[in-house]
């Protein structure tokens, strides 16, 4: 199996090659806006080659190279699908980003040095500035793939892919993970079903954010005209804020269930959760599921699974917490609590349990899919 890893690294252009590198970005957007424009109105989205027979000369005169002409098709086209999908209206580009294929960069990295292809065959070099995760790529296991350049903020990102085939073990037990608002337990039990290690790991970032987000929010509503032009205003920081203790405590917690998943060679179970519902009548329910990171959690375990040659299966989570896993009466104490046999323990646990029976019944009876048909197929990434 292929993993992909992306590291992102800030660049310095030298004198006189921003100019160029930023001429080029606009360039990119407002021709990609172009195409957009262009095939929005179709019954149907064009191929990749009905788009090369229909812009590539227009894009040739522009000073596009072949390669460049062929990424502008794909990323076009991945917008108007992607806007359809979600039943949205026409998109209108801001960012300042491009794709660019292995034939259009040449890197270096003891020189820390990356040139790229810009407008009429011209080339840029950029100064890569020094990043703590890449060297952990450079051992000659990962090659490297597209690369991606962004411009915002004044800075320039180089978005770095890595990729690296894998083989993926015969699990010898089966992981069942239950990802909660506080906390994420899990169950690992054998092939023949029964139990070999069951814990909780607790996420208390969601209640940390919950209160950087409302600060940000009361912020607003009291200078509902002003709060922007204040200098002390950090509403900007505390949501900045926010999101880095979501994304460090997600990747915390994914490092550590892979280590454990590592500790018995075992299959992870995850729920497919795609049409969660993201409105309740509850307020404070409403926040949680607004920050409520799981899709992140589950992106990070998956990606981190795999590069560590670990399988990893989607099941449907219907019905897991309210079900016995030993067939025994189940007695529900009040929400969170539950009798099992003679046992008291909570619904967590027994939403875990259920899903590693669930995966294991999966692997025995049917097609093991590894990832679900999801935008998260394209998740298996290291934001950095």
């Amino acid at each position: 199996m292929r993993a992909r890893a992306t590291v992102r690294v800030e660049a310095v252009a030298p004198e006189g090659g921003e100019g160029l590198l930023l001429e080029f970005l606009r360039a990119y957007r407002d021709v990609v806006q172009y195409i957009v424009d262009e095939i929005w109105g179709l019954k149907k989205v064009p191929s990749v080659k009905k788009l090369h027979e229909m812009f590539y000369n227009r894009l040739v005169k522009l000073g596009f190279r072949a390669h460049h002409a062929s990424e502008i098709y794909k990323r076009a086209r991945e917008i108007v699908e992607a806007t359809r999908k979600n039943k949205g209206s026409k998109p209108v580009l801001k960012k300042l980003t491009t794709r660019i294929s292995t034939y259009d960069y040449k890197v270096d990295f003891k020189a820390g040095t990356l040139r790229i292809t810009v407008l009429r065959c011209c080339w840029v070099e950029l100064k890569l500035k020094p990043h703590k995760h890449l060297n952990k790529y450079l051992d000659g296991s990962w090659r490297l793939g597209e690369i991606q350049v962004s411009y915002r903020g004044g800075k320039i990102y180089v978005y770095l892919t890595f990729i690296k085939e894998v083989l993926l073990r015969e699990p010898k037990a089966i992981m069942g993970v239950d990802i909660n608002f506080n906390n994420i337990t899990y169950t690992v039990v054998d092939l023949d079903g029964n139990i070999v290690s069951m814990g909780v790991m607790p996420f208390r970032g969601l209640s940390r954010a919950m209160h950087l987000k409302k600060l940000a929010e009361n912020l607003q509503k009291r200078c509902p005209k002003s709060w922007r032009f204040m200098k002390w205003a950090r509403r900007a920081r505390w949501l900045r804020r926010a999101r880095n203790i979501l994304v460090d405590l997600a990747h915390y917690i994914a490092k550590r269930l892979v280590g454990v998943a590592n500790e018995y060679n075992a299959m992870v179970i995850l729920e497919d959760l795609e049409r969660l519902m993201v409105r309740s009548s509850n307020a404070k329910h409403s926040w949680e599921l607004q920050l409520w990171c799981y899709k992140r959690i589950q992106s990070y375990i998956e990606y981190k699974a795999v590069i560590e040659g670990v399988r990893v299966i989607y099941v449907n989570p219907k019905g897991i917490s309210k079900k016995s896993p030993k067939g025994e009466p189940l007695v529900f104490v009040n929400y969170k609590f539950a009798k099992l046999g003679g046992a008291i323990t909570t619904r967590d646990v027994i939403a875990s349990w259920n899903l590693a029976l669930r995966g294991l019944q999966q692997m025995r009876g049917s097609r093991v899919t590894l990832s679900p048909n999801s935008p998260r197929g394209e998740a298996v990434k290291n934001p950095s």
